[in-house]
């Protein structure tokens, strides 16, 4: 007499499950969990390989070590950090809308000199005007071409003519400070960064109305969208004596509050505003190589967690009015070297090197 094989899967006589079905059944079922599990896994992984892909290609890189090459400051003797921190203003696309008046080109709206000492737990960010007249060194454009050394140009002229590397050489030239990374963003997205997290509170001493930026504002708190984001960091003509060292202080005070509020947000509870924010910050990002992915980005940023707004001082570079043209900021000295003097050694920056005999300094 032959037997058909055993089938592992067959039940005992009479076995069946709790619920009634035998265990080939019940097996079965768990083999299509077990594939449809790995099938979800996979779909997710692929979800978030895309997800990090769009992220990570947002982000805009300049290769700076290349188009300076070797003729910089030595880096810092310390584990401490240099950023050079640039809001770029382009008046074409997107950002045309924001503007009033034909102005054409991209300019450096906003410069901070950021300097995180040894040990990464605080920071000094020193604004530079962009109205300072500052000497260009040779350097080359962002198309490659060389471009002579200048005398007494406007800081935020060396942007829109030569472009980034240039600006950090310049900055390094002028400071003997070297800077380790350099990050700009746009304005444009910036717009969309500011909505992404729901606005930011700020608070003004007197009424602003400037018909310029287009910013109206009372005297007290106020919670700001993008667009009157935008015009607030703008603003000059509604503040003070109307010049760039009042706006100057207006941008320290929103900086300060932007990074408060999303410190404050949880985004680790809402994933998809995480992203949302995540996307607008990278997609208006341009960093130098050294930083341009974002495994790298997050990196740096993970090791920045001790610095934060109660732990960041902002203060304006020392300047003095031109002696021949009054419209117009030179470097104050000796308060500007000091300044430059306590970055170079990684200590604080003293009491004297935060004055500016033109005006402006800490944020009040």
């Amino acid at each position: 007499m032959t037997h058909a094989p055993k089938d592992p899967d067959a039940p005992a006589p009479g076995q069946e499950t709790a619920a009634g079905s035998p265990p080939r059944r019940r097996r079965r079922v768990l083999r299509w969990v077990a594939a449809a599990t790995a099938v979800v896994a996979l779909g997710a992984g692929g979800t978030a390989y895309w997800l990090y892909s769009r992220l990570d290609s947002n982000i805009k890189g300049v290769d700076i070590d290349r188009a300076i090459g070797d003729n910089r400051p030595p880096k810092q003797p310390t584990s401490g950090q240099n950023l050079l921190i640039l809001g770029s203003d382009s008046r074409a696309g997107a950002n045309g809308a924001f503007h009033a008046g034909h102005v054409s080109g991209a300019r450096a709206d906003t410069t901070l000199v950021v300097h995180i000492p040894e040990g990464r737990a605080r920071a000094t960010a020193v604004s530079i005007p962009r109205d300072t007249l500052v000497n260009r060194p040779e350097c080359l454009d962002s198309h490659g071409r060389k471009l002579p050394p200048a005398r007494r140009v406007m800081f935020n002229s060396v942007y829109s003519l030569a472009g980034p590397a240039c600006v950090v050489d310049t900055v390094e030239h002028m400071s003997g400070v070297r800077m380790d990374h350099y990050m700009e963003v746009d304005f444009a997205g910036f717009k969309g960064l500011v909505d992404a997290i729901g606005g930011v509170d700020v608070s003004v001493r007197e009424n602003i109305h400037d018909h310029h930026s287009g910013l109206d504002l009372t005297a007290g708190r106020h919670r700001l969208n993008g667009t009157q984001s935008l015009q607030f960091v703008r603003t000059r003509y509604g503040i003070g004596d109307g010049s760039d060292l009042g706006r100057i202080s207006m941008q320290q005070k929103f900086l300060i509050a932007l990074l408060g509020e999303i410190k404050k947000q949880d985004l680790l509870d809402s994933p998809a505003k995480a992203y949302t924010v995540a996307d607008q910050l990278t997609g208006c990002l341009t960093t130098d190589s050294g930083l341009a992915s974002l495994t790298k980005l997050t990196e740096f940023a993970r090791s920045m967690h001790g610095v934060s707004p109660s732990t960041t001082e902002m203060i304006m570079l020392p300047v003095r009015y031109d002696p021949q043209d009054p419209n117009r900021v030179v470097a104050a000295r000796p308060q500007s070297d000091e300044l430059w003097k306590a970055l170079r050694a990684d200590e604080p920056v003293p009491a004297a090197a935060k004055k500016s005999p033109a005006g402006g300094g800490a944020t009040p």
